[in-house]
């Protein structure tokens, strides 16, 4: 009898870009199985109003994670970043794929530093605002809501003068030829996990894990493990600005860390390095270095905000 595999996926074109290409892997390692997509409507995708920094961190998958739960799919592919650390009781992660670039990228009609003051720049993202606002406090950072192409639409209509993306979205799209300029790490540090597509399943679901686990790419699994369990440190799902990225360098794995206020201000940047077979401990022993820095005090003023 011919396996069949159900993967979970929301419904935008990224994501059904996304889970497909996830898909097709595992079809090429397993020809004799029969994969099909099962498209998700999640939170995120039905409101479309709300500010992404006043939304549940489980918007983007919370709907896929009840799938999974209900055996009405057998995994999930998410963007990694969208995933919170903390998975439900039930509920593993069994791969991560290997990893775009994980800079964000800017969409204008010029370059950072050649926009005009007080230009428009839509972003999603609190920890973008917090960066664009340090780097360029003289321009304006606007909240904007959409899949990739109503957001690239509101810069070419004239409605923001740039938007501020995932460069990864764009690359899995084919459409680097409209990044205006990647943006430098120094002062736009990524999200944890930016770049890198997840795979979730039910922890009891041997099957799934047999046939996802080749698909596993050990350098991202290493980066985003040590990412994770920085933001894990920190707090998870507060709303504080949080970065962090990963890189490998033979065994060696080397961590930067951000963590800006909500109220604005350039943030706390640290590192920690170590052994890439000890990827956890140098997440924590980063967050524990920043914490001593005051990141303790800044993200206790994020949970204050999350309760007025």
């Amino acid at each position: 009898m011919r396996r069949k595999l159900i993967v979970g996926s929301r419904g935008s074109k990224l994501a059904l870009l996304q889970t497909e290409s996830v898909a097709a892997k595992i079809k090429e390692i397993n020809p004799d199985i029969e994969v099909s997509i099962s498209k998700i409507t999640t939170s995120s995708d039905r409101d479309q109003r709300s500010r992404l920094d006043s939304m549940d961190t489980a918007m983007f998958v919370k709907e896929l994670e009840e799938a999974l739960l209900e055996g009405r799919i057998d995994i999930a592919v998410h963007s990694l970043k969208d995933l919170p650390t903390e998975l439900p009781p039930g509920l593993c992660l069994l791969a991560v794929t290997e990893r775009l670039d994980p800079r964000d990228a800017l969409v204008a009609s010029s370059k950072l530093d050649e926009l005009a003051s007080g230009s428009r720049i839509g972003t999603s993202s609190l920890r973008r605002t917090v960066q664009l606002m340090s780097y360029r406090p003289d321009l304006q950072a606007r909240p904007i809501r959409g899949n990739i192409d109503t957001r690239l639409g509101k810069v070419f209509s004239g409605e923001f003068d740039g938007v501020i993306v995932a460069a990864a979205a764009l690359l899995r799209l084919g459409w680097q030829d409209k990044i205006t300029e990647y943006l430098p790490l120094g002062d736009f540090l990524p999200a944890v996990g930016q770049g890198a597509l997840a795979v979730e399943a039910r922890l009891d679901n041997e099957e799934a894990a047999g046939l996802v686990s080749p698909l596993n790419n050990l350098t991202a699994w290493q980066g985003i493990t040590a990412e994770r369990a920085f933001l894990r440190a920190m707090g998870g799902g507060c709303r504080a600005p949080v970065a962090a990225l990963a890189t490998a360098n033979g065994n060696k794995l080397s961590l930067e860390g951000m963590v800006a206020s909500i109220s604005g201000g350039k943030g706390l940047h640290a590192s920690e390095e170590g052994s890439a077979a000890s990827a956890e401990e140098i997440g924590m022993k980063l967050a524990e270095k920043m914490k001593g820095m005051g990141a303790a005090e800044i993200i206790a003023e994020a949970r204050s905000s999350e309760n007025r």
